[in-house]
């Protein structure tokens, strides 16, 4: 572990009062539009009250946990609609947080170093599933814990399920490990927590291997590989491995507060550990980034111009089924909220109970701490940059969310109605219009009078039509999939809910279908 730089920047009043002012006054906030990633139907940007909530949620944050400087952006269908800068990027210059403002974000390089992984898997350099010391030389003759243990894969690397230790506080201060040194660990082998492939637990070491692995696959540093596989196609021209190459007073500075003042952390150079958590970005870069994974939802036609395969960007969401139950963070948690969770290749993958399917990821490290939250969706992604050690505003980044979805901000995107389901919906009306299955014969698969009877169609549809009447069928349906929707009715005494779902023929004909009325 390198020696922590103890020079001490102390907290004096007079730049408390600044600092509040910088936090609560008038900020720079603005609204920004980034090339279109997949968004030629974007909407108009919002109105900035819309996010009044989630600035007093980041003022609030950044004032609670002594962060000299944040910075936060919302990206909406391929757009940065929203960011805000607030407080300072150095305690010695006072300049302001500015959307341009380059910060470290840690472990959210995990994704970069991932997608890389996979796009070196597509042009045929490797496999996932074959053992890391194919092209790790120096891990063949590791001692495993067992005798039955597997040989750790590529793809263990990247779900962290390789046995090893979390060495989140250890990990960091590797960062600037010399290549010949982290060679020489790897040749002398290390100690595993467990036998791989039994469960996840996070691992900065994994990660640094795949950077190897993307070194001796490519036959280029990690770094500059990484660099021109994602972050200059994507446009990404002030974001990188080398911090000291950037000026410094582009830079925001990181701080630890400790014993009521703030204490400049030295700069961790670039070295073995980088494809851990070493990137350097901006608001304005990282908006780019982020609006590229969210473009790969939903599947679809049109022409898929990279850098990576959309197909591919979603294989991030892919888990290591080692699931794990999750609170929420946030303040927003205590209501229960519950998460069934893994992790995916580089993003943590989460089911939750307001917000559906979101991926997400923190970065912490010695003097800066960063989350994203991606919601696929929605086409939404929020993320926050903060200037102080493990400075951790996960829990500000989902409250935001939160409080974006109840003003509306939050809509699924809808998915198509295929013509096939959209045949099976009209059926279904005139069905329950003329109270008889038979009218719908063609359309029906061998198994759907098997699994209840013309008579009992009958009796049941004229059943319901006791109950609430004749209905107006005009409403549309949702898809759930190409092969099954759900849609409700207005009727004379109530409303009706009712879903179908295809058979996997061709054509594809209704296997069931159901009509129930609402409750109150």
């Amino acid at each position: 572990m390198r020696p922590i730089d103890d020079r001490c920047i102390q907290f004096q009043a007079g730049f408390f009062a600044l600092f509040r002012t910088l936090f609560l006054g008038s900020t720079m906030a603005a609204l920004i539009h980034i090339s279109s990633v997949g968004a030629a139907d974007a909407p108009a940007a919002p109105e900035p009250a819309m996010f009044a909530a989630v600035d007093h949620i980041f003022a609030d944050y950044a004032i609670d946990s002594h962060i000299p400087g944040l910075v936060y952006g919302i990206v909406a269908n391929g757009r940065l609609v929203y960011v805000r800068g607030i407080g300072v990027q150095d305690l010695e210059s006072n300049r302001p947080v500015t959307p341009d403002t380059l910060f470290r974000i840690a472990s959210m390089t995990k994704a970069f170093t991932a997608l890389t992984v996979l796009k070196l898997r597509d042009d045929g350099k490797l496999r996932l599933d074959a053992p890391a010391e194919t092209y790790v030389p120096e891990l063949r003759d590791w001692r495993y814990p067992t005798q039955d243990s597997p040989r750790i894969r590529v793809r263990d690397l990247l779900n962290h399920t390789a046995g090893f230790v979390t060495d989140d506080p250890w990990g960091d201060r590797q960062t600037p490990l010399p290549e010949l040194e982290f060679s020489r660990l790897l040749r002398q082998g290390v100690p595993f927590a467990r036998t791989p492939e039994t469960t996840m637990e996070y691992s900065n070491l994994g990660f640094a291997l795949l950077g190897r692995i993307i070194t001796n696959v490519s036959g280029h540093p990690y770094a500059e590989t990484i660099t021109h596989t994602l972050l200059q196609p994507l446009g990404m021209e002030s974001s990188g491995f080398f911090v000291d190459s950037v000026p410094r007073e582009r830079r925001a500075l990181g701080y630890r507060w400790e014993d009521d003042s703030w204490h400049l952390e030295p700069t961790l150079g670039p070295g073995a550990f980088g494809a851990m958590g070493g990137i350097q970005t901006s608001a304005n870069d990282y908006a780019k980034w982020v609006a590229y994974l969210l473009s790969a939802w939903p599947p679809r036609d049109e022409a898929d111009s990279g850098p990576v395969k959309r197909a591919t960007v979603r294989e991030l969401a892919q888990g290591s089924n080692f699931p794990q139950l999750l609170q929420r963070p946030g303040h927003t948690a205590s209501g229960g909220c519950r998460q069934a969770a893994t992790y995916g290749m580089g993003m943590w993958v989460a089911i939750d109970c307001d917000l559906g399917l979101t991926l997400r990821h923190g970065g912490g490290y010695p003097g800066y701490g960063s989350h994203v939250l991606l919601l696929p969706n929605q086409g939404v992604g929020i993320f926050a940059l903060a200037n102080r050690t493990y400075a951790g505003p996960s829990g500000a980044v989902w409250d935001a969310a939160i409080a974006l979805s109840k003003a509306g901000f939050l809509k699924d995107r809808s998915l198509s109605v295929s013509e096939d389901l959209a045949s099976a919906y009209r059926t279904v009306k005139a069905i329950y219009q003329q109270g008889d299955v038979t009218v719908g014969a063609e359309e029906l698969a061998m198994n759907f009078l098997l699994d209840r009877d013309t008579a009992g169609w009958a009796r049941n549809l004229a059943n319901l039509k006791k109950q609430v009447g004749e209905c107006d069928t005009a409403a549309p349906i949702s898809a759930s999939s190409a092969l099954s929707g759900e849609f409700t009715w207005r009727c004379a005494h109530g409303r009706l809910t009712g879903s179908v779902t295809l058979a996997p023929t061709r054509p594809p004909r209704i296997q069931e279908f159901d009509l129930k009325q609402k409750a109150p």
